[in-house]
């Protein structure tokens, strides 16, 4: 696994409906901002977060990433979002058996008008 799949993961996850399946994309103890905000820290929260916003069947559609910076078992990822309208970012770091999970996840951000 690259941490550019883990964008695309997310998306067939959440998708398909599995909270768990995309709270395990995630380390232990991960920090999501969001809602927006607010901060969802810890696996099982980004879990029971997930089971809610899951219940109202969302459709994600996958993004293209930006290239991705990686300096020994960190990276950053980050994709635009679809609506030409500020950005997503997530730390991930490289687990012991080589694949990749998110620690800090901004998954909205519009910067302020200038």
């Amino acid at each position: 696994m690259t941490p550019e799949d883990l964008t695309r993961l997310f998306v067939e996850r959440s998708n398909a409906g599995d909270a768990a399946g995309v709270a395990a994309l995630y380390e232990e103890n991960a920090v999501m901002a969001y809602p927006p905000g607010s901060h969802t820290t810890g696996r099982q929260a980004i879990q029971a977060l997930w089971t809610k916003v899951l219940s109202h069947n969302p459709h994600f559609t996958p993004e293209p990433p930006l290239p991705t910076l990686i300096a020994d078992d960190i990276a950053l990822t980050s994709t635009p979002p679809t609506d030409g309208t500020g950005a997503r970012a997530q730390v991930v770091r490289r687990q012991p058996d080589g694949s990749w999970l998110r620690l800090l996840d901004q998954p909205e951000f519009t910067p302020p008008p200038s």
